[in-house]
This record gives structure tokens, C-alpha cells and sequence, in this order.
């Protein structure tokens, strides 16, 4: 977590903790090249309406590897070669279309020198999109044009945001990495990725207008990604980002990553958002699997590369949705092969939650639920239902309070389906202790809900 909290050093799989991801041995999500790793969210579609039998083992996921924990999936699944990769409740793919094409790895960049020619989008122009036509008859009504990309200002919004993201280098024994951050308050705060600092106490971190100040580490939380630095001579003239809501974030909604790439400063590359509550689970340095990490993640086709860790992911208005992490990398190549368009971020109400009790605390409290799962099927005639079986109730969790029984399948919570037990761990970190929801499982055919109210983690 934090130097404070010695949390950040080598992850120890998380406590006992019934959200959890699937057991299913496989490999944890590997690291990008000489830079670093990252999560993302986990989610899975809405579970079909209709009755099912007993949940059955669901067939081994890509290599996605978990530890049997409660609140984690029995097993820690392995995603390929990549960063991070979110996922809608139902706005997109679910585990098994992510772990099958990504390896997770870190976006975070040490000690790279660039030669020959690196190409990456500077964004300074908007993108024209071709608009399409259509007639309609008499007695229907006009078609209503959507808005592209085009009507946004990726020039303004640029410029907005570039003063409040910085350069951040960190020196960590014999090895330096390099990544991104988000100026977040006036008083010097900044937020980036808890595999862009490591272990380190201290950093360096440099302005777009060339300046670099030194930093000291306040808090990190290796489970989410986050860390939270704070200049140790803030200048007066900070320009801190806003954060948005980023539960009101939509597919196709246009975006903006802004970072470090390869060491290459101030680079911004524009897409959509393709996913959103995307579940992404990506392991720390060398495969150390007590580093991963579960997030219910931001999809974008923006490019990210190694570098464009702990950097911002920004709405048209130049508001910060996320922060981006991880990307995904085709099975074999390896984060060395850098943006394939699948790049993810991590939800900025998971960033501030967690942000906010680092800066006051040095610590986190994460939410529990207190059961182990695994993922799982289950049929009911001509319908599969997919999700998390509850293989283990913690006794007195909250779980348990709420009714939760042995080989229960859950299949979403609140909204947000559950497509194994990855996913149901990352939404599960992705919400605050104390907060109150209701969870769909399948239990002896049937679908039932079940309110629970979140306790804390052990």
C-alpha cells in the first residue's frame, strides 16, 4: 500500500476476502518489457432471465490465474501479454474475450532510449468522420444526426489538461522506471499508478514547462494500482484536473490518454471509450502473482504504450474518467509490442476513492463481502448462465448476513453482470465499505436477489 502501510512491496494475496477472482490456475498477467503492469476492472454480461441447474465448473478460462481467498476468485487468472483491460456490466465482452487475446502488463517505462524512428499521436487536430445518409419514408421521422468526434476541441482540451498531468521519474535501487501522474490538488498532490512508484520513497516529477521537483511518496495500494505522491516545494502555480464521474461514462463516448509513452513527454492520443466495466486482472513484476490486481476497467482504443501508466484518461471536457494502467497484447508478443488498441484504465471513482483515504490515512480499507468463488456455469433449458459459484461463505460476513449460500452462481450486482469470479472481485473493489447493493444469483434453477451491505476487509 503505502511506505506508511508497507503495502506496495511485494504483494501478499489478498486476505481472505470472498470477492475473488475464478480458480483456475494460470499465470498472472505479465509485465510490460523493462516497464511495468497494470489491472483493470472486472465485469461480465447480464445473466440470462430464465431459471438454471446447479452451477457446473465453467471451462477453464486462458491462462487466468487466481488464489483461492475469500473475496477472490478461487484461482488468479492470467491475461495475456497486456495492460489492463475493462469491462462494461453488459457494454461489452466479458473475462473469457479478454483473457483469450491479452496478457496484462504494466505501462511503465525504465530506462529506455529511443533509436530509430517512434512514431506516436500528438494529438492536434480533430478527426472528420464520414457522416451518414439515409431516406426514409414519408410517414417516418427525420433521422437524427449523433454527434462525432469531430465537433470535439482536442486542441483545447489538450491544452486544458496538459499543465495538471506530469512526468514522473522514479529511482528504485539499481533499476529506474518511468510513468505519469495527475496533479490532483494545489497542495502538491499527485495520483498515478502503485507500479509506477514500486517501492520507492521518492520521486522525481516534471512539468510541461521542463521544470522537475522532487516528491515524496504518501500512500499506495498495490490491490488497486494506486499511489498517491506529493511535491515536497510545490510551485504556487498548480493547475489541478478535475475528476468526473465515470459511472456516466458510455461506449462510444470520445477520450483523450495523455502521458509519457516511451519517455516521449506531453503525448496525447484520442479514441472512445469500447468497454466499460471491463474485468481486468494483471500481475505485478516477473509474474508475482501477490501483485495482481482486479479492476473493473475503461476499454479505449486510445493508444497507450509503457510510459502512459498513472497518466489521465479524459473526457471531451477535459474532465479525468480514469487513469490509464494496462493494455492488452496479442498471445506471445508481449507488452513490447506496445497499443493494439486495447488499452484500460482505471474508473476515476475507484482512483478518488482510494486516493482520498491514501492522502488522509496513508491506508485503505477495502470492501468485503466475504465469499470464495469460482467461475462457473450453470443450464435451465436452452439458457447458460455464466458467473462466480460461491464455493465458501465466510461466517459472519456480510455475505453471510445477506443470505448468500454455497453454490450460488452469481450473475451481476446491481446492473453490472458477472462473468466469473475475477470480475465479480474487481466491481467488489471498485466499491466503497458500507455501501448497500443487490446481487443476482442462480440458486436450485432459480434467480434471486439478495441485498448486502459491504463490511471490511479483514
Amino acid at each position: 500500500m503505502s511506505p506508511m502501510h508497507n503495502e506496495h512491496d511485494p504483494q501478499t494475496t489478498p486476505p481472505s476476502d470472498p470477492w475473488s477472482p475464478p480458480a483456475a490456475p494460470d499465470q498472472p498477467a505479465q509485465l510490460l518489457p523493462s516497464w511495468s503492469f497494470d489491472d483493470a476492472p472486472a465485469e461480465r454480461p447480464a445473466a440470462a432471465q430464465a431459471a438454471a441447474s446447479p452451477a457446473s465448473a465453467a471451462p477453464q478460462q486462458t491462462s487466468w490465474t487466481q488464489n483461492p481467498v475469500a473475496d477472490q476468485p478461487a484461482s488468479t487468472p492470467t491475461m495475456p501479454t497486456a495492460l489492463e483491460t475493462p469491462q462494461p456490466g453488459r457494454r461489452g465482452p466479458g473475462w473469457l474475450g479478454v483473457t483469450a487475446m491479452v496478457a496484462a502488463g504494466m505501462v511503465l517505462s525504465s530506462g529506455v532510449t529511443l533509436g530509430g524512428v517512434l512514431t506516436y499521436d500528438a494529438l492536434t487536430a480533430e478527426h472528420e468522420q464520414p457522416t451518414a445518409s439515409a431516406t426514409a419514408a414519408s410517414d417516418q421521422p427525420p433521422i437524427q444526426p449523433v454527434a462525432s468526434r469531430q465537433n470535439v476541441d482536442w486542441t483545447a482540451v489538450a491544452q486544458k489538461v496538459s499543465a495538471g498531468t506530469v512526468a514522473i521519474r522514479v529511482q528504485d535501487g539499481d533499476s529506474s522506471s518511468q510513468g505519469t501522474g495527475v496533479v490532483s490538488s494545489t497542495d502538491g498532490t499527485i495520483v498515478t499508478n502503485n507500479h509506477v512508484v514500486g517501492s520507492a520513497k521518492t520521486a522525481q516529477v516534471t512539468f510541461t514547462s521542463g521544470l522537475t521537483y522532487s516528491a515524496t511518496v504518501i500512500g499506495t495500494d498495490p490491490s488497486t494500482d494506486i499511489a498517491v505522491l506529493r511535491l515536497d516545494k510545490p510551485p504556487k502555480n498548480l493547475t489541478p484536473l478535475t475528476f468526473g464521474d465515470s459511472s456516466r461514462m458510455s461506449v462510444g463516448e470520445s477520450v483523450m490518454a495523455v502521458g509519457t509513452p516511451l519517455g516521449l513527454d506531453n503525448t496525447v492520443t484520442t479514441g472512445i471509450i469500447s468497454a466499460v466495466d471491463r474485468p481486468v486482472t494483471a500481475g505485478g513484476k516477473d509474474g508475482d502473482a501477490s501483485e495482481t490486481t482486479y479492476t473493473s476497467a475503461l476499454q479505449t482504443d486510445a493508444a497507450i504504450n509503457p510510459g502512459n501508466s498513472g497518466g489521465p484518461l479524459v473526457n471531451a471536457a477535459g474532465e479525468v474518467i480514469g487513469i490509464n494502467s494496462s493494455i492488452a497484447a496479442l498471445p506471445g508478443q508481449g507488452s513490447s509490442a506496445g497499443s493494439i488498441g486495447l488499452g484500460f484504465a482505471i474508473p476515476s471513482n475507484t482512483v478518488t476513492m482510494i486516493a482520498d483515504q491514501l492522502v488522509s490515512t496513508g491506508r485503505v480499507q477495502h470492501a468485503f463481502l466475504g465469499v470464495t468463488t469460482q467461475d462457473a456455469q450453470a443450464t435451465s433449458g436452452d439458457v447458460t448462465y455464466t458467473g462466480a459459484k460461491v464455493v465458501d461463505v465466510v461466517p459472519d460476513s456480510a455475505a453471510q448476513d445477506a443470505g448468500f449460500q454455497t453454490d450460488d452462481l452469481v450473475t451481476a450486482v446491481d446492473d453490472v453482470p458477472v462473468d466469473g469470479a475475477a470480475g465479480l472481485t474487481g466491481i467488489v473493489r471498485g466499491l466503497p465499505v458500507g455501501s448497500e447493493h443487490t446481487v443476482t444469483v442462480l440458486r436450485d434453477g432459480k434467480e434471486t436477489s439478495l441485498t448486502v451491505t459491504l463490511s471490511t476487509r479483514p
